[in-house]
Parts: C-alpha cells; sequence; structure tokens
C-alpha cells in the first residue's frame, strides 16, 4: 500500500510540477552552470547503495591544488534559495518512482557513514530512505545527529499511513517557515563522526 501510495503521488507531483522543474533547471544551468543535477551513491533499504538525484546548489569551485573547496564557499544566495524551499529535492521524486526511495522515511545520508553506525542507529535501513522524513519535521539540520537518529528509529518502529501523512503535511508548513535549514556554523549539517555505543 505504501509503495503503491508513492508512486502514485511521485507520479502526479511530477506531471503536476514539470514546469517547476523546467524554470528550476534553466535557473541553475544559467546562475551554477552545468551540470544541473547533482547525483550521489546513498545506502537505501537495508543499506543497498542507489543513485540519488538532486538539484544542484552549489559551485564546482576548486582550489589551486584541484580539489573541491568547502561547502561555504561554494555555496549562493541562489543555493540557499534552492534548499530552503527544498526545491533541490524534486528530483527525488524520479527515486521514489524507480523504488529507490519513498516519500517518507529516513532520510539518505552518506555511504561512508555505514560503518560509522551503532546497531540501534542501523536500523533506519529497515525502511527506504525518504524525501522527507519524523527528523526532517522536527528540527531537519538544526538538530544534533543523536537527536536525528533517535527520530529515524521512532519512524521505523511507529510508521503508518496516518504518520506518512502527518509528516508531509508538517513538511510542507517547514518548506514554507523555513526552519532547521541548517546547523550552526555550518550551511548544511555537520559531518557525523560515529555513534557505537554497542
Amino acid at each position: 500500500m505504501k509503495r503503491f501510495f508513492d508512486f502514485l503521488v511521485a507520479l502526479c507531483a511530477i506531471l503536476t510540477l514539470l514546469p517547476v522543474f523546467i524554470i528550476v533547471a534553466l535557473l541553475i544551468r544559467f546562475k551554477l552552470g552545468s551540470p544541473i543535477l547533482f547525483t550521489q551513491d546513498r545506502p537505501g533499504l537495508h543499506g543497498k547503495v542507489f543513485r540519488m538525484m538532486k538539484f544542484r546548489s552549489m559551485l564546482d569551485a576548486k582550489d589551486s591544488k584541484g580539489s573541491v573547496l568547502p561547502d561555504d564557499q561554494r555555496m549562493t544566495k541562489f543555493g540557499l534559495l534552492l534548499r530552503s524551499t527544498s526545491l533541490d529535492e524534486l528530483p527525488g521524486l524520479f527515486n521514489v518512482l524507480k523504488g529507490d526511495m519513498s516519500l517518507v522515511g529516513p532520510r539518505p545520508l552518506l555511504v561512508q557513514y555505514l560503518p560509522l553506525y551503532s546497531s540501534e542507529q542501523a536500523r533506519r535501513h529497515n525502511v527506504r530512505p525518504g524525501i522527507t522524513g519524523w527528523a526532517q519535521v522536527n528540527g531537519r539540520n538544526a538538530i544534533s545527529w543523536d537527536e536525528k537518529f533517535k527520530f529515524d528509529v521512532w519512524y521505523v518502529d511507529n510508521q503508518s499511513f496516518l504518520l506518512d501523512f502527518k509528516i508531509l503535511l508538517l513538511t510542507i508548513k517547514k518548506v514554507f517557515v523555513r526552519e532547521g535549514i541548517s546547523a550552526d556554523g555550518h550551511v548544511t549539517m555537520e559531518p557525523f563522526r560515529g555513534g557505537k555505543h554497542d
């Protein structure tokens, strides 16, 4: 039932928002250059790696040695606007269509974090990752990693259609209020250093 709901809503959203996709893509091409999409390997259901898609929100700037500059030096006002309005997440709807992601679930994090999780934290991979989730509507990037994982695992244990619907409604509210976009001192979220306690 959840998979059918995800597929139907994602398909309808893509068709409805097609003009928005086109406008955002053109603006990114003009303001940030190419590529328009940002793709990255992320762990999904049971830790299986998939290719996640987002609209690009940072410059591809490098230092004199060819190394990519830190996020805060590559982020632009336009990129911040994309993130604060969650427009950068729209291509994730195609990941939902493919079955790599769900509309609601723990956000897919970096592959290099996998060996750093405690067994409790790793339970976040018992469900498909989501475009939005319980942690996102309870603080997004402004909460600590420990809080984020507790919210993710709580969702795994309490997921339901009604909870998903509630999270989707709260997500819409969060987008308009633009809360929790970044952690203090970071343009997104500080790196996860590990949380193994067992």
